[in-house]
């Protein structure tokens, strides 16, 4: 029987910008993992925490790109940050919508009415939108400092996009959080809510949190107490997850989501064939016998790293193939 790291789940719980696709574009290799994953029975929920669009909207993007989505398979920040409103406010109560007609939509869908002004504004919710402009901003503030209810969908501080990272609602959070000297709650990843909920949707019971960023999918699925696989496809470089905290260290690294179907031992942080890391970090080996040799030399890094304590990395390679594969990491320290 296969032991690879598909085999020890039922549900793939998947980002999607930097994960599944970069702007318009599918990652190289995602599709076929995950079209290979439900041919397994493996069934894939798209998690995002950008509450720019329609659920179904996304569903049928990743269905263009080849991906088997449904609009029941995609759970959004908007959603979470609409029922957390719902919540804990009445019927009826106003909420002043920074985001998108899809983010107005799930608060309306809740019950709740929508305002355009701080005055008599109950809540704010804010969500990433590209036309949010110092007007929004300077209303969602007032309302805000007014004491009116503060949710965001999510704090990411930047989008991946096809033309790099991008400001992300974080950023514009960030702008009210500043200007009102107050703290929002949040309902995307790594608070625990959206993964959760997903999660409780499509009944996981050994389900695997799937993303490129530490700060919030690994960080959220170790909210949730779920493991957690970091492909390098996005936001996160090697040199985040060789100094990345304690509740940020990812349970698996890959290149991409085609490491799905490696054997799951091969892809933890740990020792590696053909590396050897002293107490000090210093790499030497030539990789022999790894069929990664890249990324088993950062995940023996990491593993002999974070057993020390983690924090701040000053790494060295001795002989010709640990400078290189140190230099292609961006690891080098000299």
């Amino acid at each position: 029987m296969t032991d690879d790291l598909l085999a020890r789940h039922d549900v793939l719980l998947a980002d999607l910008d930097g994960t599944l696709y970069a702007g318009k574009d599918a990652v190289p290799g995602a599709v076929e993992a995950v079209v290979n994953a439900a041919a397994r029975g493996v069934r894939t929920a798209y998690v995002t925490n950008n509450a720019s669009r329609r659920p179904s909207e996304v569903a049928a993007h990743l269905a263009e790109l080849g991906f088997p989505a449904a609009t029941d398979d995609v759970r959004t920040s908007s959603q979470a940050g609409a029922a957390m409103l719902a919540e804990q406010l009445p019927a009826g109560a106003s909420v002043l919508v920074v985001g998108t007609v899809a983010l107005v939509e799930e608060v309306t869908g809740r019950g709740l009415t929508v305002t355009d002004t701080a005055e008599g504004a109950d809540a704010v919710v804010q969500g990433h939108s590209p036309d949010t402009g110092w007007r929004h901003l300077a209303e969602a503030t007032a309302a805000v400092r007014g004491g009116a209810l503060w949710v965001a969908t999510n704090v990411d501080p930047t989008l991946p996009t096809e033309r790099g990272p991008m400001p992300g609602n974080g950023s514009m959070v960030g702008v009210v959080r500043i200007a009102s000297g107050k703290e929002p709650q949040v309902a995307g990843k790594p608070a625990p809510r959206l993964i959760k909920e997903a999660a409780d949707a499509t009944g996981a019971e050994r389900g695997l949190v799937v993303g490129d960023r530490l700060d919030t999918d690994v960080a959220g699925g170790t909210a949730v107490g779920l493991p957690t696989l970091l492909v390098l496809t996005g936001v996160s470089t090697p040199a985040d997850v060789l100094t990345a905290p304690e509740n940020q260290r990812p349970t698996y690294i890959a290149a991409d989501l085609s490491s799905l179907t490696r054997e799951a031992d091969e892809l933890a942080p740990g020792p590696r064939p053909g590396w050897q890391v002293t107490d000090d970090l210093v790499l030497t080996g030539d990789g022999d016998g790894s069929p990664e040799p890249e990324l088993d030399a950062l995940r023996a890094l990491c593993g002999a790293h974070w057993a020390s304590g983690g924090g701040p990395a000053v790494v060295r390679g001795e002989g010709d193939a640990a400078t290189k594969v140190l230099a292609a990491l961006k690891l080098a320290s000299g």
